[in-house]
């Protein structure tokens, strides 16, 4: 399935940039992504994520929420907190995150 880019979001809002490196299918972190996912759409203020990876390891996601106060409440989900303590100790090899306020957005899509 191929992911489209998200757009139509209205600025200001708040990006959250995860760049991981791991390796592609370590036991159990589908069903955690999943759950993840079936979560975060939950919470107020989230607006969307993008993700892909290479066959190398090298994943980013990019996930957008509407103010700060909604992205700090998913970084301090009980859940969330869980799943990432889970993967420093048995699935990622290192990971970074870029926390980003976007002003400006705009997109293109051929019809």
């Amino acid at each position: 399935m191929t992911q489209k880019p998200l757009s139509g979001l209205e600025p200001p809002y708040y990006t959250a940039v995860f760049t991981s490196l791991r390796p592609d299918a370590p036991e159990g972190y589908a069903e955690t992504a999943a759950d993840m996912r079936d979560r975060v759409v939950e919470m107020p203020g989230y607006l969307g994520h993008e993700a892909a990876r290479t066959p190398g390891g090298l994943g980013i996601t990019v996930a957008y929420f509407r103010d700060l106060e909604s992205l700090d409440a998913w970084r301090l989900d009980a859940a969330h907190t869980a799943a990432k303590e889970y993967g420093r100790e048995h699935w990622y090899e290192a990971y970074s995150v870029h926390i980003g306020k976007v002003e400006r957005s705009y997109g293109f899509e051929r019809e």
